[in-house]
């Protein structure tokens, strides 16, 4: 007669015939097993009295207590062709329940669609998503941002690095300063500028050095900015 075993008992059955053979003691097999003593002295007894067998789980091979009975699975199997084609499982098992009495979870429902060919697995699609093309031209669009950083390593003091990219040619123009303030930020600005002229639009963040802190400012503006994580700036207005 065959029998199966998981890897969990044959692992048991490897040290449980060394323990039977003396080449190990109790408390060595309960070190390896994780078990207690007293576990391995049953799990022993088991195996001296019945063999492979004892160790393998009792419930292995039964079917659950709480299966569903078959004439009742081969019922709703039969609706769910005839009535319910179209549902979904949460659907379908709702309607079962209310109006047939056939009492079953909505994962129950779904494995016997499955089976009747009435449901496939389906997986999410993922949003496409598309690079970017960058900007055609030196200057249509620089992107600005800090980064809080212990640059000297505690051997001197704290500052931050600002940097400006432009998103066409990938050039950089990077600087330390002591704060990321209004000061520092128009500094690189104009660095930039005297550089490499002056830019079309400004990529940032929304640190107070680009947006409007004023409750009433906002409203005198002609054009208020989307609310998002980032903002477009004019560099007139920068």
């Amino acid at each position: 007669m065959e029998l199966r075993m998981s890897r969990k008992e044959r692992d048991r059955l490897k040290v449980m015939d060394q323990l039977h053979k003396g080449q190990i003691n109790q408390q060595q097999a309960s070190q390896w097993l994780g078990l207690s003593v007293r576990q391995v002295r049953r799990l022993l007894r088991r195996y001296q009295t019945q063999g492979d067998r004892g160790l393998v789980h009792c419930l292995c091979g039964r079917s659950s207590s709480r299966q569903i009975d078959a004439a009742v699975r081969e019922r709703a199997i039969e609706l769910l062709r005839a009535k319910y084609h179209d549902f979904g499982p949460t659907l379908a098992s709702e309607h079962l329940a209310r109006g047939d009495a056939i009492a079953a979870r909505r994962e129950t429902v779904r494995g016997w669609m499955r089976q009747a060919g009435l449901w496939a697995a389906r997986r999410k699609g993922r949003p496409h998503r598309r690079r970017r093309p960058r900007r055609a031209c030196l200057g249509e669009l620089v992107q600005i941002d800090t980064s809080d950083h212990d640059w000297l390593e505690g051997r001197g003091p704290a500052c931050v690095l600002i940097t400006m990219i432009d998103d066409a040619t990938g050039r950089k123009l990077t600087r330390f300063f002591q704060s990321d303030s209004t000061a520092s930020n128009m500094e690189l600005i104009k660095r930039w500028i005297e550089r490499y002229g002056r830019l079309l639009a400004l990529y940032c963040d929304w640190a107070s050095h680009f947006k409007q802190t004023h409750p009433g400012a906002a409203k005198k503006t002609p054009c208020n900015p989307p609310r998002s994580s980032v903002r477009w700036v004019n560099s007139t207005s920068a």
